[in-house]
């Protein structure tokens, strides 16, 4: 097993379910299917990861877990994406995530309507962190799709869990689901082994989400190309309207207008009897003015959640920066002219570097962290126990002696009960600070701050994981103690971005997070759908966004704040998948070699800081910090956390002076170009940098 979440056997068992090429068959026109597909390579210099995708190779008779090409559904051209679950569960590493984004892209650029049918436990614990970013990119192929004013249909087999569902698998315009699927955030054997209970039953099915409004409609194979002719017919006339008059409508049936009910493949009319209908399915809400979300008026709870939401934050915006974005396609290692490969530094600081009193640290220091190629990877080497490793000399002259901690001192360093959270950094670094209460729409997450305030001097809005204190007699030896966030704090988020966008302040995101609430009420809440959201609308918000991670970086939860043009890192700061121990779970069957897995994938900030991911990391112990704190205990000004345990006041006051700088330089810059780079940065994610 490999994905995030794959399953245990069910009554439905996978053998009675079709294959990936099966499902396209029943649903395209016969002979018209078209792959796109180019080889991938096997690259992983890991023995038992290499042997895991070879087994795959041989039993499904496929170089990886996705198919991508094109065919037609009642004479109407149409993109397909599909998961193959017999492939190490569907789950997506960087090669399945570049093939996917490529897909995208192609059927953006020859605007056809674009369907995808995945099933698989998520993100490829192998390949670690990097996989997991695979999301990011995917979510905003799609969200330009959708921006093109072109149809994006789902259709969730099963299981579809994990990253795979809070990203492409939620933001459809209409969405189904296979009969008996299991669908949900996590798998019930990964909650089982990091909580010891098993998950709610008849929670993660498809007819009780679809009862709870998440999705449009159960169905089964055989009335998917039926149902998705009559879909595209009226979506793509309104996708064809005057204002597209001069591109064609999408996937234009030769000779001018859409074949009669039942023609072409020969499967039945468009009408269809038996079984459920798709409820709902109308054509695509018109694309907000930049810089406001749908749902604004209302914060809707369930309005836009089978429907995908529509077009994100800014997407008639990002639409003006497709050709920004799809020049770093295909592995290209050229940005668009004046535009760097990542976010611009500010002025103080040209690229990505660690930031502490006298220190520097180049962006390969670490552990020898292996280079992407877009083909599968093993993932990341780490430290693999207790140790601290030193950082190898660096070749620009900075200080070669950097200590790097491993991934196992990092992990309990962001678990310590006393480890300062969002409201110590706005408590120590902020002025004006102005908290927000909940959705505006009569929801409200404790596990979510929003504010206004001023940070190192910057005005900013400020979405933050709201860290709490452990239980007494906690410890730092499991998942994590914090407030889990829910879909109603993922809302919460939503709305301080649309502030952001509206009055084009500065969005400051802070990470630190033991995950996302896990629970019957999380599910049917929608919080899969949220986190998909989330990622649209921060990969496409016109205002300038920074993030800093802070502690802790498990999964999807942390994930939707992630994306900006800018991530700051405190050193011990982290970023997974999942919590290590559920990584562990899945690839071993036990949670006693959680540090090890997290070594291995890469997870810790100078892990991130060689993939690209972080742009600069901040020491939290630096000797100056502790001299600082005892000259202030001595002149008698010192505060209740000034002294010890690194001196975590001088710390956050270190790091707000840096966080209002970094705010400032991202406000200064050209709009057009910051959003630019932005979409560059995410799109090239996974590749050689």
């Amino acid at each position: 097993m490999t994905g995030t979440n794959s399953p245990r056997a069910t009554g439905a068992s996978r053998a009675s379910r079709p294959s990936a090429r099966e499902l396209i068959e029943a649903i395209v026109d016969p002979g018209s299917w078209h792959g796109w597909d180019e080889p991938v390579e096997i690259t992983t210099d890991d023995p038992e990861y290499r042997a895991d995708l070879e087994r795959a190779r041989e039993r499904t008779g496929l170089d990886e877990s996705v198919i991508t090409g094109e065919g037609r559904i009642e004479g109407r051209r149409v993109a397909l994406i599909a998961c193959e679950f017999r492939f190490l569960a569907g789950s997506i590493g960087v090669a399945a995530g570049e093939r996917l984004v490529r897909a995208v892209e192609r059927a953006t650029a020859e605007r056809l309507p674009l369907l995808a049918a995945p099933a698989s436990g998520g993100t490829r614990m192998q390949e670690g962190t990097v996989a997991f970013l695979q999301m990011v990119k995917v979510a905003a192929a799609i969200t330009d799709h959708k921006a093109a004013g072109l149809p994006y249909l789902v259709h969730l087999r099963h299981p579809t869990t994990g990253g795979v569902l809070a990203s492409w698998g939620s933001l459809g315009h209409v969405t189904a689901a296979e009969p008996g699927a299991l669908i949900g955030f996590m798998g019930p054997r990964v909650h089982e082994a990091l909580y010891g209970e098993e998950f709610p039953p008849g929670v993660q099915n498809a007819e009780n989400l679809m009862n709870h409004g998440l999705i449009d409609a159960v169905l089964p194979h055989s009335r998917l190309s039926g149902v998705a002719a009559r879909v595209l017919r009226v979506l793509c006339a309104g996708a064809a309207g005057p204002a597209a008059a001069d591109r064609g409508a999408p996937g234009d049936v030769p000779g001018g207008g859409v074949s009669p009910a039942g023609g072409g493949s020969g499967r039945g009319g468009a009408s269809g009897t038996g079984g459920a209908d798709v409820a709902g399915a109308t054509a695509p809400t018109p694309a907000p003015p930049s810089g406001a979300l749908p749902g604004a008026e209302g914060g809707g709870r369930r309005g836009d959640v089978a429907a995908g939401g529509g077009p994100a934050i800014g997407s008639g915006r990002a639409a003006a920066h497709d050709h920004a974005a799809l020049a770093a396609s295909a592995g290209s290692s050229e940005a668009p002219e004046g535009v760097e490969s990542g976010a611009p530094a500010p002025a103080a600081d040209a690229g990505r570097a660690t930031e502490g009193p006298g220190r520097r640290e180049n962006a390969a220091a670490g552990d020898g962290t292996a280079a992407v190629s877009g083909r599968p990877v093993s993932g990341a080497p780490g430290a693999t126990g207790g140790s601290v490793a030193s950082a190898p000399g660096a070749p620009d002259g900075t200080d070669a002696g950097a200590v790097v901690p491993s991934a196992e001192v990092s992990i309990r360093a962001s678990r310590r009960v006393e480890r300062p959270g969002v409201r110590d950094l706005l408590r120590v670094a902020a002025d004006d600070v102005s908290p927000l209460s909940g959705t505006g729409a009569g929801e409200h997450d404790p596990g979510l701050l929003l504010a206004l305030a001023r940070v190192g001097g910057t005005p900013c809005v400020v979405l933050g994981h709201n860290r709490r204190s452990a239980r007494k007699g906690d410890t730092a030896e499991g998942p994590g103690e914090g407030q889990a966030l829910g879909p109603a704090g993922l809302r919460t988020a939503r709305r301080g971005m649309r502030i952001a966008a509206e009055l084009g302040l500065p969005l400051l995101t802070v990470i630190d997070t033991a995950g996302a609430a896990l629970s019957r009420e999380a599910e049917e809440g929608g919080l899969a759908a949220e986190i998909a959201r989330c990622l649209a609308d921060m990969v496409t918000l016109p205002a300038p966004t920074l993030c800093l991670l802070l502690g802790q970086g498990a999964g999807g939860a942390a994930l939707a704040l992630l994306p900006a043009d800018r991530v700051v890192a405190a050193r011990h700061a982290w970023l997974s998948p999942l919590p290590p121990e559920g990584a562990s779970a899945i690839l071993h069957r036990t949670t006693e070699r959680a540090y090890e897995v997290a070594a291995r994938q890469g997870v810790r900030s100078a892990d991130l800081l060689a993939q690209g991911i972080v742009d600069r990391i901040v020491e939290e112990d630096a000797p100056e910090d502790a001299e600082a704190a005892e000259a202030a205990e001595a002149a008698g000004d010192a505060s209740e956390h000034a002294a010890g345990s690194g001196a975590p006041d001088i710390f956050l006051g270190r790091l707000g002076q840096l966080l209002g700088a970094e705010l400032a330089a991202l406000r200064a810059q050209d709009p057009d170009e910051r959003l630019a780079a932005r979409r560059v940065r995410h799109r090239r994610i996974g590749l050689p940098r």
